[in-house]
């Protein structure tokens, strides 16, 4: 009896699969909360899986700036799958000789989209601690150099700057800063934090000003809304 009823249960499973793709593609289809909730996983999914697999490959050439060039490889991609439009205007603004710093808003993950478009050569950004504790993501970053930041222990930070600002003439670095220390989807910035300007100042390096135009026509995490828009980048 056991045997005979084994395939008729598995039709059924096979059945309701085959009726669960389509009505799941209806859902993603017809509702805005679900479209977000699947881009935002596979935005996730496709950083973790990028972290786990150039990983081993950054680590043949240990930490390194120049590791950053893989990862703004796997990254830029990401535009296209979301119909992401990014127009850039002032480019040639990045090109100055020696090193410098970039401050620029910072309103959402979705920034690391529309850095990799502009981030010039040798160039890493100052990124908050936590960030090194993520598995393969946090390894990732640590090998392509980037500077990690204790927020909450000023005189650690200090610290940071101060070994940034002499490595940037040492290994010729240019370093990416979000000088409102926060993510700030709102309309107003907020109050910048003096670390990239003490970094400036102590280095001597000029500062370079990016601005990112709001993500709210096509994104927005309160709404639950992410569809397809263009993002204008502007190097001031």
């Amino acid at each position: 009896m056991d045997a005979l009823l084994l395939p008729g249960l598995l039709l059924l499973l096979l059945q309701g699969l085959l009726l669960l793709l389509p009505a799941a593609l209806l859902l993603y289809r017809h509702s805005p909360a679900c479209q977000y909730l699947c881009k935002m996983a596979l935005f996730h999914c496709w950083i973790v899986a990028t972290a786990t697999v150039l990983s081993p490959f950054a680590a043949f050439r240990g930490r390194s700036v120049e590791n950053m060039k893989l990862l703004r490889a796997a990254l830029l991609p990401l535009k296209r799958f979301y119909g992401i439009r990014v127009r850039v205007s002032g480019s040639e603004r990045l090109r100055l000789p020696g090193p410098f710093v970039i401050v620029c808003n910072h309103q959402t993950s979705l920034d690391l989209i529309t850095m990799v478009e502009v981030i010039p050569e040798r160039c890493v950004p100052i990124a908050k601690r936590e960030l090194l504790y993520l598995g393969t993501v946090g390894w990732a970053c640590w090998l392509s150099g980037i500077i990690f930041i204790d927020r909450h222990r000023r005189d650690a930070a200090i610290e940071v700057i101060s070994r940034t600002a002499s490595a940037m003439h040492r290994e010729n670095l240019r370093v990416w800063v979000f000088p409102e220390g926060t993510r700030n989807p709102g309309k107003a910035m907020l109050p910048f934090k003096r670390g990239a300007f003490h970094l400036a100042v102590q280095a001597q390096v000029p500062i370079v000003p990016i601005v990112v135009s709001p993500y709210r026509d096509f994104f927005s995490a309160r709404e639950k809304r992410f569809t397809s828009g263009t993002c204008t980048i502007r190097v001031l």
